[in-house]
């Protein structure tokens, strides 16, 4: 009898915002050699806080890396959202990844932060190509983060996102709290908190005497529901929200939708009034009737 072919190993593509030289995709990269083929395609530059920024009026640059033993790897000019569309129409243009892994971020893109996250932009643009995707972050803005606790749990939801999938057009944020004496206390699905940054800009000076501004702020949480990531989070739980790249907030649809008059034929501004003595008739009179 023929020997059947040895099943094919799944394709995982990674990125992330923190650059390719970051120590929290070293441990992605890690982990995910032990589920399938990874390719990687990151940023050569931290990229943090650009949100789903694209690059369009500069050239991409993409160069083949080594920093990682053994794994096809490229560092590219451009956003985390520039790496995934570069890694799907380029460098896997005859081949579809099974899933995209963004991460492992330094720092938590819990609640509003999902919306500035480089992590998570990398992990929508590829929902938005119909790939299954998951931003990790840790919630340790530390450049020497300690991640020693969080392969078990990373390998655990790539496994489950492999053999179950992800509902389309959805990428799952993940955030692990950061090392403590106590164990993870385990996983929660949760909706994103209504929290935000109290922000203030602080006035300083260069040494020229010319202003300039530095963001600063505080997080905030104004949520107290304990369905929440920020609630998950506080209580040492790894957070999982799925996040849509669709913003239609269909709540507020259906309230205008009862509030609004929306007439197909609006009345426009009243047309001035002529001022005595124009040279010009007002449109439909003749210039007989002014005066």
């Amino acid at each position: 009898m023929p020997v059947s072919a040895e099943p094919r190993k799944p394709l995982i593509l990674i990125s992330n915002d923190d650059g390719i030289t970051a120590p929290g995709i070293a441990v992605l990269v890690r982990v995910m050699r032990r589920l399938g083929e990874v390719v990687v395609v990151a940023p050569n530059s931290p990229q943090s806080g650009m949100g789903h920024a694209i690059t369009i009026g500069h050239p991409l640059r993409l160069d083949a890396s080594h920093i990682f033993e053994g794994v096809e790897a490229y560092e590219c000019s451009g956003t985390p959202a520039d790496c995934v569309k570069l890694a799907k129409h380029h460098v896997l243009k005859d081949r579809r990844p099974d899933l995209v892994v963004s991460g492992i971020n330094h720092g938590s893109n819990s609640a509003v932060n999902v919306l500035y996250s480089g992590t998570m932009s990398a992990a929508i643009e590829a929902a938005i190509e119909g790939l299954p995707a998951i931003g990790f972050s840790l919630c340790d803005y530390g450049h020497n983060a300690d991640f020693s606790h969080v392969e078990p749990w990373v390998e655990q939801l790539a496994r489950q996102a492999l053999a179950h999938g992800i509902p389309q057009g959805t990428a799952l944020n993940v955030n692990i709290p950061k090392k403590s004496a106590e164990p993870i206390a385990g996983v929660r699905l949760c909706r994103q908190a209504r929290a935000k940054w109290q922000e203030e800009f602080d006035l300083r000076h260069d040494p020229y005497k010319r202003p300039y501004y530095w963001l600063i702020g505080s997080f905030v949480n104004f949520d107290k529901g304990q369905d929440t990531d920020e609630y998950a989070l506080a209580h040492n739980y790894i957070s999982i929200v799925p996040c849509q790249y669709d913003l239609t907030a269909h709540a507020a649809l259906r309230e205008m939708q009862t509030t609004w008059d929306l007439s197909p034929t609006p009345t426009g501004p009243a047309a001035p009034a002529p001022t005595l003595g124009s040279a010009e008739p007002a449109p439909g009179e003749s210039a007989e009737g002014l005066g």
